[in-house]
């Protein structure tokens, strides 16, 4: 069974200029410039990224970037929880226009995970709190920069 957990956000900038970071590798440079204790390096390596956010060092390749939908998710493919029993772990970026408000959207980030039964203990290492960094420090970048340039 798939196991999910999320974060909701609310940014104070257009989804369409919240699309502009989260839809492009520029993202993991704002995230290693902003939260450099927890993310140290990010390299792509024909289509995979790794970093060291999570248990260990880790791969991750990007399986769904729809532009139309502003959806983003990546997959473990090597190492970090891969190591420690789980069979998936997802996570998912969403962009979503805020009804009624065209200056503001929603960000929602998503971890869906699966994991053996012989490793079920290790479940309690997945936890949100990396994820809502990385979303609080792309959200104050576009703050920054959105009210910056349009003001």
């Amino acid at each position: 069974m798939v196991a999910r957990i999320w974060e909701e956000m609310e940014v104070k900038v257009p989804a369409s200029e919240a699309w502009k970071l989260y839809g492009s590798l520029y993202l993991a440079k704002v995230v290693v410039e902003a939260l450099p204790d927890r993310f140290s390096k990010f390299e792509v390596m024909m289509n995979l990224e790794t970093g060291t956010a999570g248990p260990a060092s880790y791969k991750e390749k990007y399986t769904v970037v729809d532009d139309e939908r502003r959806v983003k998710e990546a997959e473990l493919v090597e190492g970090g929880f891969l190591d420690l029993g789980f069979t998936l772990y997802r996570v998912r970026g969403e962009v979503i226009e805020k009804e009624g408000k065209k200056e503001e959207c929603i960000v929602r980030g998503t971890i869906e995970y699966e994991v053996k039964e012989e490793a079920a203990a290790n479940a309690a290492l997945v936890s949100i709190e990396p994820l809502r960094a990385l979303m609080q420090a792309a959200a104050d970048y576009l703050t920054r920069n959105y009210n910056t340039n349009n003001v």
